[in-house]
Order: C-alpha cells, then sequence, then structure tokens
C-alpha cells in the first residue's frame, strides 16, 4: 500500500505545484477571499471529490468519503496584505519559483498546505483509503484577524464534530503538538477635556496612559527574564480622542498582545490587568474584534484563548508519528509548539484531538520575501495521506 500512495503522490506532485502557484497568484487578503473560492472548489471537483461546496460563512468545504470517523483538515486561506510590494525580491503574486523555492504572500501562510490537504484527500480516493472514514478539508476565512470563528460557525451550521482535526499551519513539516494562548486587551484611560492654552483644567488621557505603558513594557521584560519557554506581553496599537489639536485629550486606547505558555491561564492574565491599571483613571477589556466575510456573514472574535498541547502518546501523536516515518524514512526526532494562534482553538475547546502538521518556515510568514520549498510542500502532501490511511 505504501508504495503505491507513494507513486501516486508523485503521480499528482507537479500539478500540485502548479495548483500552489495558482494559489499565490491569486490574492486573497482577509474578507477578500472569493476569487480564491472559485479556484479551489474547481480542483476538488476536477480531483473526484464527492461533495465540494461554500457555506454560509463563505468556508470552503471538500469531502470524500462516507464512514463514521471524520478526519478533517484545515488550512485558512486569507493572508495579510503586502505593503510594500516593491521591496520584494520577486513580485508578491506571481508565484515564481526559484532555486526550488516558490516565492509569494501566502506560499508559507499557507497555501502550500492547504493545497497539499486538496491533493492529499484526492489521492487517499483514488488509493482506497477511506474505508470507515470521512474526509473534510476546510480552505476557511478571515483566520488573520478572528481565529477559529470560521470553522465554529461552519461546525455549528452542519452540526459537525470531526474526530480528529489536523491544522496545516506551516511547521516546516514538524509535527506540532500545540500553541501559546493568547489574549487581545483593550486599555482605555479616561481624562477631561479642556483647552490647550489652559491644559492645568483638564486630565491629559495620554499622560494617564504613559505609565500604563511603562508598566506594559516592564511586564514583558519580566516574562522575558523567566527563561524559555516565556510569555509575551506588547502594545499593538495606540489612538487618543481630542476635541481638536488645541485640545488635552479626553481618551486614550491602547491594545495589548498577551501570548500565555503553557502553566500560565487565563485568571492570571486577569490579574495582571488589574495590576497594569491599578491607581489610574483607567478600564481594561477583551479587544472583540467584528469582520464580515466576502460572502457577509458577521464574524465576533473574542481573543481570549488558554494554551493548549495534544500528549506526546496520545493516538492522533502516535499515527503522526508512524506516518512521519512512513514519508520520511525516519521517526521525527523533535516535536513542535507553535508561539502563535490558529483555528486549533475551536475544535481543542470542543474537546476534538487536534494536532499541527504544515509544509514552510512559519517565521517566514507575513514578511517580505515569503517563500516555501516545493519539496516541503510535496512532503506534506505525502504525509497527509499516510495520515489518512493510518487513522
Amino acid at each position: 500500500m505504501e508504495n503505491k500512495v507513494f507513486k501516486v503522490c508523485k503521480k499528482y506532485s507537479d500539478d500540485l505545484i502548479k495548483f500552489t502557484q495558482e494559489l499565490v497568484k491569486t490574492r486573497s487578503y482577509s474578507d477578500e477571499e472569493g476569487d480564491m473560492v472559485e479556484k479551489v472548489i474547481n480542483k476538488m471537483n476536477e480531483l473526484g471529490y464527492d461533495e465540494a461546496f461554500v457555506d454560509s460563512t463563505g468556508n470552503i468545504v471538500g469531502k470524500v468519503g462516507n464512514g463514521e470517523k471524520i478526519i478533517m483538515f484545515d488550512s485558512h486561506m486569507d493572508t495579510v496584505k503586502v505593503p510594500n510590494p516593491d521591496e520584494w525580491s520577486y513580485p508578491p503574486f506571481e508565484g515564481k519559483i526559484v532555486d526550488n523555492k516558490l516565492y509569494g504572500r501566502g506560499s508559507v501562510d499557507m497555501k502550500g498546505g492547504l493545497a497539499s490537504s486538496v491533493y492529499a484527500a484526492a489521492i487517499a480516493k483514488e488509493c482506497g483509503l477511506l474505508d470507515g472514514k470521512t474526509i473534510y478539508v476546510t480552505g476557511s476565512v478571515c483566520e488573520e484577524f478572528c481565529d477559529g470563528v470560521n470553522i465554529k460557525m461552519f461546525f455549528e451550521e452542519y452540526n459537525l464534530k470531526p474526530d480528529y482535526v489536523i491544522i496545516c499551519e506551516p511547521s516546516d513539516n514538524i509535527i506540532t503538538l500545540g500553541h501559546k494562548g493568547k489574549a487581545q486587551i483593550k486599555i482605555t484611560t479616561h481624562g477631561v477635556s479642556a483647552h490647550g492654552s489652559a491644559p492645568e483644567k483638564g486630565i491629559n488621557a495620554v499622560y494617564e496612559m504613559a505609565e500604563i505603558i511603562q508598566r506594559i513594557e516592564a511586564k514583558n521584560k519580566e516574562l522575558f527574564e523567566k527563561g524559555n519557554p516565556h510569555g509575551t506581553m506588547v502594545l499593538s496599537d495606540i489612538n487618543c480622542v481630542s476635541a481638536s489639536l488645541n485640545a488635552v485629550p479626553s481618551e486614550c486606547s491602547i491594545y495589548i498582545d498577551r501570548r500565555l505558555i503553557l502553566g500560565e491561564t487565563l485568571d492570571d492574565m486577569k490579574a495582571e490587568m488589574d495590576e497594569i491599571i491599578k491607581g489610574k483613571r483607567a478600564t481594561w477589556e477583551i479587544g472583540t474584534l467584528r469582520h464580515t466575510s466576502w460572502k457577509g456573514a458577521k464574524l465576533v472574535y473574542e481573543p481570549l484563548h488558554d494554551p493548549w498541547k495534544i500528549e506526546e502518546d496520545h493516538p492522533l501523536t502516535l499515527a503522526c508519528n508512524k506516518s512521519y516515518e512512513e514519508s520520511f524514512d525516519k521517526k521525527p526526532d523533535k516535536y513542535d509548539f507553535w508561539d502563535f494562534g490558529t483555528n486549533a482553538i475551536t475544535p481543542v475547546s470542543m474537546g476534538v484531538p487536534t494536532i499541527g502538521f504544515g509544509p514552510g518556515e512559519y517565521k517566514l510568514a507575513h514578511m517580505t520575501d515569503e517563500h516555501c520549498d516545493i519539496d516541503k510542500i510535496k512532503d506534506a502532501c505525502k504525509f497527509y495521506t499516510c495520515l489518512i490511511n493510518n487513522l
């Protein structure tokens, strides 16, 4: 069976890379994924998927098999924007391959993973690996802003709970057992407006915020000094409200991005926030985000998630180990743990065993000259196909 699978993977390898190039050429910023949807749906139909459709949120859903065991591969379709296209060595939407590397926005994050999973499910069907199994391959929307809300809406619409979920985010083809937790917090200081010629009659909300910002910087240094792994805290946005340029600001707000390691809890984070604003004219709240998908669905994201990690002896991890050994002719010598958030927060919150694996070095995501080794894309497809067989 193994030789047959690898032969079929090799048969499709050139087409897989051409498809990945097409996805990279198709700009798909968050909430603007419509053009990419058409390409992925067409490819799923071309490859003989049993079903390929778009849910009411705008996610792509491909399905093969009709068994009781449900295995889901999820990748997001959206990418961050390109603010500096002139600084790239090759145009960010050209999909150019140089020295065996595919350049372009989304090549790492995460169109290589999406393409690999699209082909893997089709190969598994062709090789007869679907006995007792149903495979879902999703291309989800607006992940860059709304982790997990996308597939949560899909699950709710179709009353679906998978048995296993594989998150195809870039891991450089290393089995990834979990990721940090996240909290995005909005802090607001409250001042009193006054004319700029008489500032003593008001209370400057920006000045109120100044000490809070220093406390945030000090807290991040404290976390860093605990050694690795460690949590982080950073100010990620700031603005103020003022009646005019001749007035004392009456309000100032900042956003904090707080990443939590295993052992840190959301209750710990809440205590930190209380301490950071202590003694100041300030309040804090969860920095809720609201987006509208390309299909018009309303996404409401509460960025408040605990860290998670699947056990090394979990059946899903063991199946990944076996698939890795079959794909790379060696046992995995290490696991990884992402320091960023993913759609995994939804299945994890549902108690669904979840793990990560995908092509591309994640440190290249969102960067100028983002690129992915095309052999890693081919290998990821092989791994996903083996995993379908081993689950």
